[in-house]
């Protein structure tokens, strides 16, 4: 009896201990299973191709296509950066301050080094910028700063030639080490550097930029692919993964990629004849404005591929978001009073534009939305050569045109005499004049705004994009803008 007792008692024994085991495997069995490859960020050498032009410089201060442009985003770093809100963001600067109204004094990370393990230094930035501002690409662009000064290692100042508290948002030019010594490519601190192999071109992960910087793509191929037709056919059979496209929206229609729409700084208004003609009145030009419905432009005359402009500025900066004054559709009712309280007997009016198709279909809706509160409009389509002669001698009551604004917004092209986007603009009107006394600091934005909003000098239509299109294959979050074309490059990957 004694020995059943005992066996039984060992049975129970067995069987608990069976079941804990099995318990326990089922715990483990309800655990996520790590798969240790999968953690790893898997490399990619062969698979990301940009296009560059072999024909021009890779040296930022001497190349002039966008081309080799986008590809030197790669290699070489700025002070700042450009953002999603087209204001800039430090990249190798740590601050910036005003010590009067015509200085700006930047101060940079200490300890940088080239791609070479040269220094980089307040020295570094000074020599950039003389290159820089005598650049084909870059002169235009830095015309509001007189020179550069080195006060320490980690200070430069920059003289300005006029008030201009935005000044720093024009340094985004690329830093490169001005001697290149034995080094075939110029040199840069940025996340790649130039190298060859194989007798290709290629950009490879800079080994002394940031440690945090771990992208997939570690080596990308640069395939010589100059023209514009012949980007977008790369593009289409897969001979390069990625390309920023400013081109008509027929063109981009036709490539075969993903796309992404981005924003850059180019201002499509309606010039308007302030000094004569039914358009010399302020109330016929508020009219004009209010008549507009510009959501339809932007999805009709650029297959959305634009943004409504709702202020002078850009909707997405915060300049153009605090400054918001134009609606995004029409106001008819305002309109047809406006037009009633100028007192103006005749109602004809023409619209100049040039060869550019997406023009001439803006210029065909704002005919039917002036026609619609009571304007006879006619569209005066002429050769490009022709259209600017016919803005030099201001002989027109409308045109549409179109500007890249610099990053620190200034309106001086419409605000200047003989200026590039200055035609039909009385030059004494109370909105120039209060915009000249903003950049000069003695008045606030808002002084201005609703000074011109009074006399409308001209009339800011829309904002246009730009496009970044890339492989099917390619995932992540995708992101990029005018002048930081790879701004997360580090998180794309292939499938």
């Amino acid at each position: 009896m004694t020995k059943r007792i005992i066996a039984v008692l060992c049975s129970l024994v067995i069987i608990a201990a069976t079941m804990c085991a099995c318990s326990k495997e089922n715990v483990q069995s309800q655990r996520p299973i790590i798969n240790e490859q999968s953690a790893q960020i898997v490399t990619d050498t062969t698979g990301f191709k940009l296009s560059y032009t072999q024909s021009d410089s890779l040296s930022p201060y001497e190349s002039d296509s966008l081309n080799n442009h986008i590809v030197q985003d790669l290699v070489f770093e700025s002070l700042f950066r450009i953002d999603e809100e087209l204001d800039v963001q430090p990249e190798i600067a740590t601050s910036y301050s005003y010590s009067d109204p015509t200085t700006l004094n930047v101060t940079i990370i200490s300890g940088l080094k080239f791609s070479d393990d040269s220094v980089l230094d307040a020295d570094s930035v000074v020599e950039a910028f003389n290159l820089a501002k005598e650049s084909p690409y870059w002169q235009s662009s830095l015309e509001a700063i007189r020179n550069a000064r080195v006060l320490s290692a980690t200070e430069i100042a920059f003289d300005l030639n006029y008030p201009d508290k935005y000044a720093h948002r024009l340094l985004t030019f690329y830093i490169a080490r001005s001697t290149q010594g034995d080094s075939k490519f110029p040199i840069g601190s940025g996340r790649y550097a130039f190298t060859e192999g194989d007798g290709k071109l290629y950009v490879e992960v800079n080994p002394l930029y940031r440690e945090e910087f771990t992208p997939r793509f570690t080596k990308i191929q640069l395939v010589n692919v100059p023209a514009t037709d012949s980007i977008n056919n790369a593009l289409n059979i897969g001979n390069i993964s990625y390309a920023y496209r400013d081109a008509a929206t027929d063109e981009i229609s036709r490539l075969k990629c993903s796309k992404k729409k981005v924003s850059q700084n180019n201002l499509v208004y309606l010039g308007v004849n302030s000094k004569s003609g039914i358009t010399a009145n302020a109330d016929i030009r508020r009219a004009i404005s209010l008549a507009l419905d510009r959501a339809t432009i932007v999805k009709s005359a650029y297959q959305g591929y634009a943004k409504a402009a709702t202020s002078i500025y850009h909707p997405n900066s915060s300049l153009g978001r605090q400054t918001q004054m134009f609606s995004s559709a029409s106001d008819t009712a305002a309109a047809k009073q406006a037009i009633s309280q100028s007192e103006v007997s005749g109602r004809s009016i023409s619209i100049l534009v040039n060869e550019n198709t997406n023009r001439k279909s803006a210029a065909t809706l704002i005919k039917q939305q002036l026609e619609a509160v009571g304007f006879y409009v006619d569209i005066k389509s002429l050769s490009n050569d022709a259209y600017v002669q016919a803005l030099e001698s201001e002989s027109f009551d409308l045109y549409i045109g179109e500007t890249k604004l610099p990053f620190d917004m200034r309106l001086t092209g419409f605000f200047t005499e003989g200026a590039s986007t200055s035609y039909g603009i009385d030059q004494e009107c109370n909105a120039a004049l209060e915009y000249n006394s903003f950049l000069g600091g003695g008045a606030e934005i808002g002084k201005f705004t609703l000074a011109f909003s009074v006399d409308m000098p001209f009339i800011p239509i829309l904002y246009r994009d730009a496009v970044i299109c890339y492989s099917k294959a390619m995932r992540g979050d995708m992101q990029g803008y005018f002048g930081n074309y790879f701004s997360n490059i580090q998180d794309w990957y292939y499938n």
